[in-house]
């Protein structure tokens, strides 16, 4: 998963601004340092947005040279896509776990940082939203 941000310069400074994540931006003194800035602020961004129940979109298509793709660490992408996953079909936590038959505190791990949910509880979740789970390796751009 990515998100893309938006480069600029702005006087002597670079600027990276993501569309999709409200308030999510960053500056760097140089061209070279900006991804590694851009890359700490969307993951910093996403971490307290999950945290505090914020609402998070879905990353869209943007082209053009002055936008770069910011990788999405897959235990933050999972939590992503499960919480739009849930808002899409109109469900809370608690209704996910009861419709994935599984423990409430297992669902709420969800919304924590460092939870390492299993493929097994994965499945179970992708299910009960009437999803398929799709696990992959792919190479590194």
């Amino acid at each position: 998963m990515f998100y893309q941000a938006k480069i600029s310069r702005e006087n002597q400074y670079w600027l990276a601004e993501f569309p999709d994540c409200p308030g999510c931006q960053t500056f760097a003194e140089s061209e070279s340092e900006l991804f590694a800035m851009a890359t700490e602020a969307l993951h910093g961004w996403i971490e307290v947005s999950l945290e505090y129940g914020d609402v998070i979109f879905a990353p869209g298509i943007y082209t053009g040279s002055d936008f770069i793709r910011v990788r999405v660490p897959p235990d933050l992408a999972v939590r992503i896509q499960l919480r739009l996953a849930c808002k899409q079909a109109g469900c809370t936590l608690l209704d996910l776990a009861e419709r994935a038959g599984i423990p409430a505190r297992d669902v709420a791990e969800l919304e924590n940082s460092g939870s390492n949910l299993t493929i097994g509880t994965l499945t179970k979740i992708a299910t009960a939203l009437g999803m398929a789970l799709d696990v992959r390796l792919e190479a590194i751009a």
